[in-house]
């Protein structure tokens, strides 16, 4: 079998393929949120309405997962978990930047569908415009995805009986593995991937929800950063129009 050329139309198409591809598995998990959520108290609107604005998984379930266990006087330790857990959006932000493009309303709409999932497969392109069309469709399908399973989910409630019995709870982290995997190829990003994920694991019976993931975003941020354990004997190959060359910081 012969690999597809990398023309701008295969790049396009592969773009599509990654993004759809996600949306689908993340979509999947948000049936797992709208059960969760009524199961904690919430009601069909209340469900409804958190995924059509706050729109990022980690912070509804952190939210949901704090009122399920300390009712509405917890509702402020709640939000806290959750801004926390949003905070990594920022950084997203600031390098989706560059591939988004100027211009107030594009922008503007963009950071709606700044997630994870979105910046993962738009960074995972390489050309400008295969990552535009990845930020784009995956963002896009995630949000329409999403908002069905959660009204599916706050449907079935009681019905469902519990969605971690699915693997719906999975879903989500399977996806993001596979977007991962390509990339564990050396030393370094190995030794990044392990360490936060020791660090995370460590921490979380122990804190907050969402300030362990915060804490092992700097440990993975630090060690990069300062390259503790050396380049690698033979540096990775890079495609031909890499993020870094057309103006990604």
């Amino acid at each position: 079998m012969t690999a597809e050329p990398r023309t701008p139309d295969a790049e396009s198409r592969r773009a599509w393929r990654q993004g759809l591809g996600v949306a689908l598995a993340t979509s999947a998990y948000g049936i797992s949120f709208g059960a969760l959520a009524v199961a904690a108290g919430l009601d069909l609107w209340q469900t409804c309405v958190l995924s059509l604005l706050m729109f990022t998984g980690g912070s509804q379930f952190a939210f949901v997962g704090v009122i399920a266990a300390g009712g509405l006087p917890a509702a402020p330790a709640a939000i806290a978990s959750a801004s926390l857990l949003g905070v990594r959006n920022i950084a997203y932000g600031m390098r989706m930047s560059p591939v988004i493009g100027a211009g107030f309303w594009r922008r503007a709409a963009a950071a709606q569908f700044t997630i994870d999932e979105s910046t993962a497969v738009s960074l995972a392109q390489t050309t400008p415009r295969a990552r535009t069309l990845g930020f784009w469709v995956t963002g896009l399908a995630i949000y329409v995805g999403w908002n069905l399973s959660t009204l599916a989910g706050a449907l079935l409630g009681d019905v469902l009986g519990d969605p971690k019995a699915y693997g719906l709870d999975a879903a989500a982290a399977a996806a993001f593995l596979a977007l991962l995997w390509p990339r564990l190829r050396h030393r370094q990003p190995i030794a990044v991937g392990i360490a936060a994920a020791v660090v995370a694991t460590v921490l979380t019976p122990a804190l907050m929800p969402g300030v362990p993931v915060l804490v092992a975003a700097v440990v993975a941020f630090v060690v990069g950063w300062f390259n503790w354990l050396g380049a690698d004997d033979e540096p990775p190959e890079e495609p031909d129009d890499v993020a870094e060359r057309v103006g990604l910081p």
